[in-house]
């Protein structure tokens, strides 16, 4: 189980990378809704950004202004530090129990057939 003090570093290191997310950021190159654009007429597309992510089981994507990006790029590799740690704190977890299984000696059976 993890320590009071190793819950509190968490937090602390959560609370330095805010804000996090969950999901990708993706360039992407798509033409844009102006009549007459000269760059599409000529079939060249817009670059753009787009978030992907998941939400109740399905892939939702959003548009991401370009000044965003940093910041949500930021938040997204807090977000794999957040996923990678809870992974840690699991495996933690499941070997404290086994541990403590281990190291206590299984309850005597009855002899014999329960009736």
């Amino acid at each position: 189980m993890p320590t009071p003090d190793a819950m509190a570093e968490f937090v602390e290191e959560l609370r330095r990378r805010w804000p996090v997310a969950r999901g990708s950021l993706c360039e992407v190159a798509k033409p844009c809704v102006r009549r007459g654009c000269t760059a599409c007429a000529r079939g060249e597309k817009h670059p753009s950004f787009i978030f992907a992510y998941r939400k109740g089981g399905k892939q939702r994507c959003l548009y991401v202004p370009r000044e965003l990006v940093p910041e949500l790029r930021r938040a997204i590799e807090g977000g794999h530090w957040v996923e990678q740690r809870l992974t840690e704190i699991g495996e933690t977890l499941v070997f404290a129990y086994r541990r403590r299984r281990d190291a206590t000696p299984p309850p005597a059976r009855a002899r014999g057939r329960a009736r």
